[in-house]
Order: structure tokens, then C-alpha cells, then sequence
């Protein structure tokens, strides 16, 4: 089935912009996209459903594209709105998968939607920022290093930054993206960056960033601050990849989240960076949610 684009109309007055992908009645996945990145779903995760029989829903935060924005919004309080997803599709048991900055709220679905999400999939995810034992910006690329200490800095200074970057990346277009991008790029990623690659991920950020910067500095935000739910009340599978080439999330993050994580089944990956997880491995990623979802039925 071809790929949809929905808008679902909350009853707190808010509308939340979701893809949609796969057939009616198979096995659904509810997907939370990375920081700041669009949620249209790419070629080879929207192919690696199809052959393994998943529908996925693509969710925008809010202030991403077409979603209402939620000023505050922690990183729990992403649960209701994928709780509405589900709702709007018909069904009571989905799996959530968040890659980069959508791995902390998969991580809140885990933990506070635990009797109908039945498994989740953190991919290259973000550990908490005060968590003991994890220094958070160590080994991250000096672009991530300065959006989070702007972060730190309010709400105003980090709106300014992310203006302007907004600005810089809209009208750097294609050409631009890799340039800009080199701080946080290890090898196994630049290897990646071809010209169609890096073409699909300006179409995703221009989707995410087309209404402002609100969901991008709501998320940097919400990363800087208490997530609102323990890590030890996620009572689901947990599927946690993490690159240990990764420079937009270091490979230190998965290993703090693995260690906290109950159950948490991690695949450390040596060759990997970020970039390459949801590009090279979608079918693998999918796998571990379809025979979660399989086992559920």
C-alpha cells in the first residue's frame, strides 16, 4: 500500500501529522523520528516493512511539519499522542520504534503505555542528561556540543541558534548538507553521504523545519530536563542498536542505557556510525517488532 500522509485531530484541540505505510490489519509499528528530522518514512525502512509485513505509522512531534506544537512537553508526554495513533488506526497493541532523539520517547511509551505497546526499538537513542555514570556531550561533534550547551542556556538563546540554522540549512540545499553536517560525521557515515542520501536527508529536515523551529527546540528542551518516567518501569522488550562510531550519539549513551535498561537486548555495533543503523539495517531493526508483535497475537 503506498505511503499516506493523515492528519489526526486530537480533542485537546490539537492535530498530530502521521505517515502511514502497509497494509490494513498487519502488525503495526509506531515510529518516532530523530532530531530534528522529518517523518516521511525513506525507501528502506518504508521496503523493510513491506517484506516483513508490518504497517508503520510515521509520527511528527509537536511543532514538527504539521503537528501542533506542545510548549513544556516533556519526553513522556509523547505517550498520549502515540496512544492516539494507535487509537485512530484501530488498534490496542503496536510496538514503538524511535530512532536518535526519538529513542527517549519509544523509552517513555516502554514504561507508561506498557499494556498495549508490546516491544520497542531504540536506535542510536539518547541517554538522560544528569544520569550518573554518563557524561552526555563526551564524544559528541562540536555542532551537537554547541546546540545542547544553548540549550542549557533557556529557551530564547537555543531558539536563536536553531533560527539560524534553519535558515542556513534551507538555503544551503543539497550541496550544503554535507558541509554542514562534517563535525558529527564519523567515517562509516561519510561513507554513506552519496548524492541521493544526502538529498533525502534535506527533504527531511526541510518536512520537519517547514513551520519554524518549535519541535526541534522543544525536543533539545525536554532531553536537558527530567523525562518523566523511570527507565526501570519500562516493562516491554527493549531492541537497543547503537553504532560505536556514532558522533551525533556516542556509543556511550547505548552502553548507559543498556546497563539501565530491564531486559534491554543490546546490539553494539562496531563498524556502525549513526547515519548507517536506518539506512543499512532497517530489515534487522524490524525483525526483532514483528516477531514481538507475532508473539503477542
Amino acid at each position: 500500500m503506498a505511503m499516506t500522509r493523515h492528519l489526526i485531530p486530537l480533542a485537546v484541540g490539537r492535530t498530530l501529522d502521521v505517515f502511514i505505510s502497509g497494509e490494513d490489519g498487519a502488525p503495526l509499528v509506531i515510529d518516532l523520528p530523530g532530531t530534528p528530522e522529518g517523518h516521511r518514512l525513506s525507501g528502506a525502512l518504508e521496503e523493510a516493512a513491506a517484506a516483513t509485513g508490518l504497517r508503520i505509522a510515521s509520527l511528527a512531534r509537536p511543532g514538527y511539519a504539521g503537528s501542533t506544537r506542545l510548549p513544556g512537553r516533556t519526553v513522556a508526554d509523547v505517550v498520549p499522542d502515540v496512544l492516539a495513533v494507535a487509537d485512530s488506526l484501530g488498534y490496542e497493541k503496536f510496538a514503538v520504534m524511535g530512532s536518535s532523539g526519538g529513542g527517549p520517547h519509544a523509552l517513555a511509551c516502554g514504561a507508561l503505555a506498557a499494556d498495549r505497546c508490546v516491544a520497542v526499538s531504540v536506535v542510536s537513542g539518547v541517554g538522560p542528561w544528569a544520569a550518573t555514570g554518563l557524561d552526555f556531550l563526551d564524544g559528541m561533534g562540536e555542532g551537537n556540543e554547541i546546540e545542547f550547551r544553548a540549550a542549557l542556556e533557556g529557551e530564547e538563546p537555543l531558539r536563536e541558534l536553531l533560527l539560524l540554522w534553519r535558515e542556513e540549512i534551507l538555503a544551503a540545499g543539497v550541496p550544503g548538507i554535507f558541509a554542514s553536517l562534517q563535525s558529527v560525521l564519523s567515517p562509516p557515515d561519510q561513507k554513506v553521504m552519496t548524492k541521493d542520501f544526502v538529498r533525502q536527508m534535506h527533504e527531511s529536515f526541510s518536512l520537519a523545519l517547514e513551520n519554524g523551529v518549535d519541535g526541534w527546540g522543544d525536543d533539545d528542551l525536554a532531553f536537558t530536563r527530567p523525562w518523566g518516567f523511570d527507565l526501570a518501569r519500562v516493562a516491554v522488550p527493549v531492541f537497543l542498536w547503537q553504532g560505536e562510531q556514532d558522533l551525533m550519539v556516542p556509543p556511550a549513551h547505548g552502553r548507559w542505557l543498556a546497563d539501565a535498561i530491564p531486559g534491554c537486548r543490546a546490539r553494539l555495533l562496531p563498524d556502525d556510525g549513526h547515519l548507517t543503523m536506518l539506512l543499512n539495517r532497517p530489515a534487522e531493526i524490524l525483525a526483532d517488532l514483528a516477531a514481538a508483535l507475532r508473539t503477542r497475537d
